[in-house]
């Protein structure tokens, strides 16, 4: 699984005009599934996600996480994720996973990140054509692969 996490002020998901999630602050986590991805990919994700200090603290020092801040997360499913760019200039998607596969993965990426921090997440339609609205805080965005353990 492969994710973008962005601190955000605010961020949004509509699909054909009308608002599915909103948020204030919080993180937007954009989540490619793979092929290979499982439950243990998830675990890793989540307490990397719920644990990630990206917040700042009194002293303006990221050094607190969406669990002290008591913030607010949207995830979004987004196979593009899965890119591969090596050859070429068309993008070929063949690592991303299909419907069969990812949804179900996708449901329980969403449902153990809620578990984690307490509190549901908002959430796109998976394989929808989704508008995304945000506010980068910082900016800060940080990229995470559960197969790339860096």
């Amino acid at each position: 699984m492969r994710t973008v996490i962005q601190r955000v002020l605010s961020a949004s998901v509509a699909i054909g005009g009308k608002t599915k999630s909103a948020i204030g602050p919080g993180l937007l986590v954009l989540v490619g599934i793979g092929h290979k991805d499982d439950r243990e990919d998830i675990a890793y994700l989540v307490k990397k996600i719920a644990g990630l200090r990206i917040f700042d603290d009194e002293a303006g020092v990221m050094n607190r996480s969406i669990l002290q801040t008591g913030g607010d997360i949207i995830v979004v499913s987004q196979f593009t994720l899965m890119a591969a760019t090596k050859k070429g200039n068309r993008p070929a998607y063949v690592a991303a996973a299909g419907h069969e596969k990812a949804i179900p993965l996708y449901e329980g990426f969403c449902q153990a990140l809620s578990e984690a921090i307490g509190k549901q997440v908002g959430t796109g339609t998976f394989g929808a054509d989704m508008q995304v609205s945000l506010i980068n805080d910082g900016p800060v965005t940080i990229c995470m692969d559960s197969k790339n353990k860096e």
